[in-house]
């Protein structure tokens, strides 16, 4: 079976994990954790980075610095990894699923836009839903697939409705909007490095931001809220949320060799969208020219999906469907959706992902082509 998206291990991944169990420094202190921060606030451009466990507690801690709270809502696409809208059901705040554009699977923004016009009306510095004077505090774009929607765009609708910005930054390390990095648009960034993301801690994430205020309070809240380091003593509800010290010796491994992991990843999505390009009526994801997309996973669409997916597993190429919109999970049915044409359930009935591990080798990729081609 050509697996679907592997971990690649070949830095100094086993030296870094044996200095940590040689000394006994396993637990979430220890030199790694900071280094894994610097490491990867440096390459995105960010001030500070604050590692956690996942990106989901991430995304979690982030929204309770933008002041989520109770009853509050936050605005995110409806196609994404449930992580995202779990996070804000976590602060005991409920999600507004936008639908996504039927070319890039980001959020629609003219759903988003027409939505907020319509539906809202600021008061008091709040944007609050009309019929029910509930506050909107923030919007959570996705990354989906290492690819960037129109974040100009975003930017100001969010400056227009005074919304704080997460960005889910999960799945689009090392993928650039106008030559910056996602994750530092908005008030906080969340990445996620579990095994397989383009680079892996295992399982972990990173907080990013500008706002060295916000950073400490990430910091405090991961740690158990703890103001003292000899007594026990916290100031505050925390979370037993950062990231422990042998995980981070691996991120700073996987860190040094991001750059050889993304070339190989673009030529890869070249490969696949040369060599597939008119094959039955297969469709890629669209990139706009804006974007500098790390092509983490490479998914495509075809109204024959389900068939498709049968025949690759059958015949050793493991691949998988795209994630079932959150509208239709039944936790989220209650939840608003704002849609026109529910793009997302196009987009779910007709995607599947196929291999893209970082050490697929050129024989695998022409395998997984021919028995693509196989099919139809």
């Amino acid at each position: 079976m050509i697996p679907l998206s592997l971990p690649h291990i070949d830095g100094n991944e086993w030296q870094y994990v044996k200095e940590c169990l040689d000394t006994g420094w396993v637990s979430s202190a220890g030199s790694y954790v900071n280094r894994f921060e610097e490491a990867v606030a440096k390459y995105v451009g960010s001030k500070f980075g604050v590692a956690c466990m996942n990106g989901t507690s991430a995304l979690h801690i982030s929204l309770l610095l933008c002041g989520v709270k109770r009853r509050d809502y936050v605005i995110l696409p409806n196609i994404t990894f449930v992580a995202s809208a779990n996070s804000i059901k976590y602060t005991n705040a409920d999600p507004i699923f936008i639908d996504v554009d039927p070319g890039t699977w980001q959020m629609d923004l003219d759903v988003l836009e027409q939505f907020l016009d319509r539906e809202t009306v600021l008061e008091n510095g709040q944007t609050l839903l009309k019929n029910s004077k509930r506050a909107i505090k923030a919007i959570m774009p996705v990354h989906v697939l290492g690819n960037i929607c129109d974040l100009d765009r975003l930017m100001d609708i969010a400056k227009q409705f005074n919304l704080s910005i997460v960005e889910d930054s999960t799945e689009s390390l090392g993928s650039l909007y106008k030559d910056r990095h996602s994750g530092t648009f908005g008030t906080l960034g969340c990445f996620s490095f579990n095994g397989n993301k383009i680079i892996t801690t295992g399982g972990g994430g990173v907080i990013v931001t500008n706002d060295e205020s916000l950073a400490n309070r990430a910091k405090h809240l991961t740690t158990q809220a703890k103001i003292s380091s000899s007594e026990y003593i916290h100031d505050a509800i925390g979370y037993n949320y950062r990231l422990v010290n042998v995980l981070a010796a691996i991120g700073v491994a996987q860190m040094e060799q991001l750059p050889n992991f993304i070339s190989r990843k673009k030529h890869l999505d070249a490969f696949y969208r040369n060599e597939l390009e008119g094959v039955g009526d297969l469709r890629f994801q669209e990139v706009e020219d804006e974007v500098n997309h790390n092509c983490w996973l490479f998914t495509m669409q075809t109204k024959r999906m389900r068939d498709l997916l049968q025949h690759l597993n059958e015949n050793g190429v493991q691949s998988r469907p795209f994630w079932m919109p959150m509208n239709q999970l039944s936790m989220f049915t209650d939840d608003i959706y704002v849609t026109t044409s529910d793009h997302s359930a196009c987009v779910y009935e007709t995607a599947l992902s196929i291999p893209s591990s970082v050490n697929i080798s050129d024989q695998q990729l022409e395998t997984v082509v021919r028995t693509v081609k196989s099919f139809f």
